[in-house]
């Protein structure tokens, strides 16, 4: 295959949007994604350096990858991140580059990370209740993340969204607060069904407040939603706006899957490469790096990771199989 051919796995999906995490640490403990004690972490000479993710970004970009995401565990956790930002921003052929945090450390690195060149935010927030943030969260941090919130607005971040999950019988009260306080701020809310990602198979379909039922609650409370026009086919979130103004989005992976447009790749903190965020299977970029690969045998493992990838997560049949690593392993 020639090399500046596009990723293109077996059944005709272009790969463009690489998600990279940077550490399996977070500062919060929510209970969808990590035991609250006892947590498990990868020993730090296992987690790729600075020198090696720009790398491998930079080989990606060869291969037509021109969207990044930067994602932990908490990225913010990682030292000198603005470091490894601002050398991101600077590889030639990224057109997008964007972060999602829980937003606890982000009062002090919203403007070194702006000054990286970073533009694009999405701070993961289910509630606005400070009883229902701390069940959540296992944490008391719902003061710092609101200030972080203020602080990116204040700076100018060009898009802040808002990701919450949404668990039944835990969050109906507060889908309709959340999408008015991001109506009143400028940001937009992506509400994500709870997905089969928990460390503790907490897991169910019955747990799952569905997109449909949000839609609904939401066109009650706010006003009458209509899809947005044109939507972008391999966004993840299905977007609606309100009549009077603002945008809300849906990331249904359960009842609204979207497997068959996806576009992205995830490399773990650890260095290893997945084509889905449920892929049983892994290349070790890690260990090709360490060894001396050259950078056509690391291009070589992401066409074969692409190629093999499947038609999709089936969360939705008898075949479906949680993946060995929870979700703050694998990265958001």
């Amino acid at each position: 295959m020639p090399p500046s051919a596009p990723l293109v796995d077996s059944f005709g999906r272009v790969h463009d949007n690489l998600r990279i995490s940077v550490t399996d640490r977070c500062n919060i403990r929510c209970f969808y994604c990590m035991p609250e004690t006892d947590v498990h972490f990868v020993e730090r000479r296992e987690i790729l350096d600075f020198e090696e993710i720009e790398r491998f970004v930079e080989i990606a970009v060869s291969l037509g990858i021109n969207k990044l995401r930067v994602t932990g565990g908490e990225p913010l956790v990682r030292r000198d991140l603005p470091v490894l930002i601002r050398r991101l921003a600077a590889v030639r052929g990224i057109r997008d580059l964007a972060l999602t945090t829980n937003g606890v450390l982000l009062p002090d690195l919203a403007e070194p990370l702006y000054e990286a060149g970073l533009r694009r935010l999405n701070v993961h927030l289910d509630t606005l209740d400070r009883e229902r943030f701390r069940q959540i969260t296992r944490r008391d941090d719902l003061d710092k993340v609101l200030a972080g919130l203020a602080r990116a607005k204040e700076i100018g971040y060009r898009k802040i969204k808002i990701n919450a999950v949404a668990v039944k019988n835990l969050v109906e009260p507060d889908i309709v607060p959340l999408a008015r306080f991001a109506r009143e701020n400028g940001f937009e809310v992506r509400y994500i069904e709870f997905m089969p990602l928990d460390a503790q198979n907490l897991w169910d379909r019955s747990k799952v407040l569905l997109a449909d039922a949000m839609i609904e609650m939401l066109s009650r409370e706010i006003g009458p939603l209509h899809p947005v026009p044109d939507p972008d086919p391999r966004a993840p979130a299905t977007e609606y706006e309100f009549a009077d103004g603002g945008t809300v989005g849906f990331i249904a992976s359960v009842s609204r899957p979207f497997c068959l447009n996806c576009n992205r790749v995830r490399l773990t903190a650890d260095g290893k490469l997945r084509y889905c965020l449920f892929a049983i299977q892994e290349d070790d970029v890690k260990g090709l790096m360490r060894s001396g690969a050259s950078d056509d045998e690391i291009r070589a493992l992401i066409r074969r990771n692409i190629a093999g990838k499947w038609i999709g997560h089936e969360i939705n049949s008898a075949k479906f199989v949680a993946p060995p690593r929870p979700m703050y392993s694998i990265g958001g």
